[in-house]
């Protein structure tokens, strides 16, 4: 059985760029301490968005560019990207990879999936998405958010995201 660590979004947009928070700067030696103890495979998400953002409709709403594909704050964290060196990076135009869900599906197939970790940002918007569709994809492999590698764009929908998650069946850590 293969364990997985998802890697969400530790961009430099979400950490301290045009996005970022206190918060998610706090959770970074914790999130570097995940990956260096993690056994299994890790895999990175990375919110990619076109020099055109702000004609998305993402953009309409959320008129902040942030992780513009090619751009410095569109980049993984080095820190983070240095522990997996060989770890595959999927690009998602949105919230929820909808690639990550049928890599893992089409892992699980072909030899089963022991567990699937979460850590990231934001916990209230692309954690939460990326858990929810995980959990679609792989209903009976146990899911589990870290929360103490993990923020959100507030610590209240920090919160809120993980309340959620639990009462879909996702485990809640905070390691």
């Amino acid at each position: 059985m293969q364990d997985y660590l998802i890697v969400v979004d530790m961009q430099n947009d979400f950490i301290d760029g045009s996005l970022g928070t206190a918060e998610a700067v706090a959770i970074l030696p914790a999130v570097v301490e995940k990956i260096r103890r993690f056994s299994g495979r890790v895999l990175f998400t990375r919110d990619t968005h076109p020099a055109c953002y702000g004609e998305t409709q993402e953009g309409r709403r959320l008129p902040v560019p942030h992780c513009i594909q090619g751009t410095c704050g569109w980049e993984i964290r080095p820190e983070l990207r240095a522990l997996a060196p060989e770890a595959e990076v999927l690009d998602k135009p949105s919230f929820g990879s909808v690639a990550l869900g049928e890599k893992l599906a089409a892992a699980n197939a072909a030899e089963p999936v022991g567990s699937v970790t979460l850590v990231g940002l934001c916990t209230d918007i692309c954690v939460l998405s990326n858990a929810l569709l995980l959990k679609a994809f792989l209903p009976e492999v146990p899911l589990t958010v870290d929360a103490a590698c993990c923020a959100g764009v507030t610590p209240e929908s920090h919160r809120r995201a993980l309340e959620a998650m639990k009462v879909c069946q996702i485990d809640v850590i905070n390691e």
